[in-house]
């Protein structure tokens, strides 16, 4: 059983428009709205690619009742921690004509400590049944920087964190199994500019010196490269059928990583299913939702170069 664990999912809506006009009304072809966030999503992925999953995170005011709603009709068994705060909203523009997306974030609301407290213990109870970790989503504000180390002390199962900054590198201590920046939020980890593979090389090192087992670092459309402490890959995405909503996709993948790594698989076929399901992420309006046959069949399609470092 994998457990995904957060503390920001959001209600996300999504809006069309042949093309946006900043300034002026703007009205939508269309709007859908789900549940998402980072967490939801790897949930709502593990759960499409057929592994058993259970989610945790917090959920508040109206937003918080459609999160809820929305996730039980994904059929994704799911424990919440109600909270004062209602939970955020987010939005996704989708401007048609000229195929660019824009993200309108909202940054999660502030949590009592009484319920990062509950979360806490809640979080022990349910890892402890788990298989497979999945930690993932930016810190509410006030949320001491070191909570994602105080939740993994409180287990000894394999991690997958999907986190940046302060709070991953606080987190490196406990040893995880996987550690999934982009090559922006790696940068700014570690305070090394990345401008070729050998600045790629030191800041993943950082990360591995530090504690972590396997560094996978994404870049957009770009190379995956993955590094566990013997071997690093460059491994190319293949191209979806067509891109309809890029929201999503990394969390799509640390939800395929997590699958792989409960399967017994290793890192090249671990980062290989991440990359399959984001790929078929891409070719879906509602983030991680995707078609579990699409995603294998993209999976068989990633090519992997080992690099000699």
């Amino acid at each position: 059983m994998i457990l995904a664990a957060g503390l920001s999912p959001a209600w996300q809506q999504i809006a069309d428009f042949a093309q946006l006009h900043p300034g002026q009304v703007n009205r939508a072809s269309q709007v859908h709205w789900c549940a998402s966030g980072k967490v939801l999503n790897a949930a709502i992925a593990v759960h499409r690619l057929g592994s058993p999953c259970r989610g945790l995170s917090v959920a508040g005011g109206p937003a918080g009742h459609a999160l809820q709603t929305d996730m039980q009709s994904e059929g994704v068994a799911m424990q919440w921690i109600e909270t004062a705060a209602s939970s955020r909203v987010c939005t996704t523009i989708r401007e048609t004509a000229a195929g660019r997306t824009t993200e309108l974030v909202e940054n999660a609301p502030a949590l009592t400590e009484q319920e990062l407290d509950t979360f806490l213990d809640r979080f022990a109870n349910e890892a402890a049944t788990a298989d497979v970790l999945i930690l993932s989503g930016s810190l509410p504000a006030g949320t001491p920087s070191d909570y994602y180390r105080t939740l993994l002390q409180r287990t000894d199962r394999p991690a997958v964190l999907d986190i940046r900054g302060r709070e991953l590198i606080e987190a490196l201590t406990c040893h995880p199994r996987v550690v999934k920046p982009n090559r922006e939020e790696l940068a700014a980890t570690v305070d090394i500019a990345i401008n070729d593979e050998a600045g790629l090389r030191q800041a993943i090192h950082q990360l591995q010196d530090r504690g972590a087992d396997w560094v996978v670092v994404t870049d957009g459309a770009g190379p995956v490269y993955a590094a566990s402490p013997n071997e690093a890959w460059r491994l190319d995405p293949v191209a979806p059928r067509q891109v309809v909503n890029p929201i999503g996709c990394g969390d799509c993948l640390a939800a395929g990583l997590a699958v792989a790594i409960e399967q017994g698989r290793g890192l090249v076929d671990a980062v290989k299913l991440g990359m399959g399901t984001a790929a078929a992420n891409l070719e879906n309006l509602l983030p991680a939702r995707i078609d579990p046959a699409r995603a294998e069949a993209l999976t068989t399609s990633v090519h992997a170069t080992r690099l000699p470092w």
